[in-house]
């Protein structure tokens, strides 16, 4: 059985959006990748959406499905997109879990995807910049991006609960958990 923690995914994001870089280059990568990841990401969203929450409840421990219950209930954009765009959220759960909510599915493979650009855009040029041997550029430009993702890496429980609150603000009474739906 599959690891309940671990996102379900065969091929990490970061894997290959790196080689999408190194292999077609900055641009190229870069689309190439973008595709990649929103055709992955609406995959799992039409998983969830087809298979339901007592299917999505099964691949999770009960305190991370009460933990990411908020996305379930939230229909809002802004929390996908920046779910998407913050770094060590786990998009790969949260795909399936937005599939058991009630966001159209139109809106959400334009947030996530838009979500996903800044990271895929870093990820291509950091694997063209290994490709044509530009070590310095590629230095500078993991430092920068490492500059700016680790303190929202470091703040995204923060970022989460807020989400959560916001969520819950909006809805009266709780909504079930996903093994109650």
């Amino acid at each position: 059985m599959l690891n309940p923690e671990a996102p379900i995914s065969p091929i990490p994001g970061e894997a290959t959006g790196l080689l999408g870089g190194y292999l077609f280059g900055l641009t190229l990568g870069f689309v190439y990748s973008t595709i990649g990841f929103a055709l992955g990401t609406m995959t799992a969203f039409w998983l969830g959406r087809w298979l339901g929450a007592p299917f999505v409840a099964r691949y999770m421990r009960a305190h991370v499905a009460e933990r990411f219950r908020f996305i379930v209930e939230a229909e809002g954009a802004v929390v996908a997109f920046v779910i998407y765009l913050v770094p060590g959220f786990p998009k790969d759960i949260v795909s399936y879990l937005f599939g058991i909510s009630a966001m159209p599915a139109w809106i959400f493979a334009l947030v996530s995807t838009l979500g996903r650009m800044p990271g895929t855009w870093v990820l291509s040029a950091q694997g063209a910049r290994v490709a044509t041997g530009q070590y310095v550029e590629l230095a500078l430009l993991t430092a920068l991006t490492a500059a700016v993702a680790l303190p929202l890496y470091h703040y995204r429980r923060q970022v989460l609960s807020r989400a959560h609150r916001s969520a819950g603000a909006k809805k009266e009474p709780r909504a079930p958990s996903l093994t109650e739906q």
